[in-house]
């Protein structure tokens, strides 16, 4: 893929609860984008996977270690000029800032909803450790971007591909040419 000289490729986290669709969207647009893809998952520790698969939310102190490695792996792509796309729930304006602490430029997309439609796709997913009985937590939980926040909100009801699409507006959108819209393959 082509990039224009002194373009960076961006980095983005995809927010949102669980089942909501993060993992497929992000990983789609790493694709789309040619840049590195990484699981937020795959940052816990064994000792908060298995209090989220026994159905007990996250504590503040059980999330800081969490985010700051996917903060160091966004600086990490961010220095390297490679870019990055990583899906994490980031539900609330001070996780986001720890993220925003390590890359200053990331892009947050924060995909949104219905209730019934996310614990439907809850329902249907399988070997995930994240159990449905925790959606209502993280709905309550959920502090929408601001603002100040550099990014926005995209309804990730439609097909995969088509809200990628939409993010990839977004993107363009929010930027108004400044640093996008950024080259995408395919």
């Amino acid at each position: 893929m082509r990039r224009d000289p002194g373009q960076r490729p961006p980095c983005v986290v995809v927010i949102g609860v669980s089942g909501v669709g993060k993992t497929t969207v992000a990983r789609l647009l790493a694709q789309r984008l040619g840049v590195p893809f990484a699981e937020a998952d795959d940052f816990h520790s064994p000792e908060s996977v298995a209090k989220m698969s026994a159905g007990r939310p996250l504590t503040d102190a059980d999330r800081g270690a969490w985010l700051e490695a996917i903060g160091r792996w966004l600086r990490e792509r961010d220095r390297a000029a490679t870019g990055g796309v990583v899906p994490c729930s980031a539900l609330r304006r001070r996780y986001r800032d720890v993220l925003r602490a390590a890359c200053p430029d990331a892009f947050f997309v924060h995909l949104t909803a219905r209730h019934e439609e996310v614990g439907r796709r809850m329902s249907e997913r399988s070997g995930h450790f994240m159990p449905r009985a925790l959606l209502e937590s993280q709905e309550a939980a959920l502090e929408p971007l601001e603002t100040d926040e550099r990014g926005g909100a995209v309804d990730a009801g439609p097909a995969p591909g088509a809200v990628v699409e939409s993010v990839l507006d977004l993107m363009a959108e929010t930027e108004n040419g400044a640093n996008g819209p950024w080259p995408t393959t395919g």
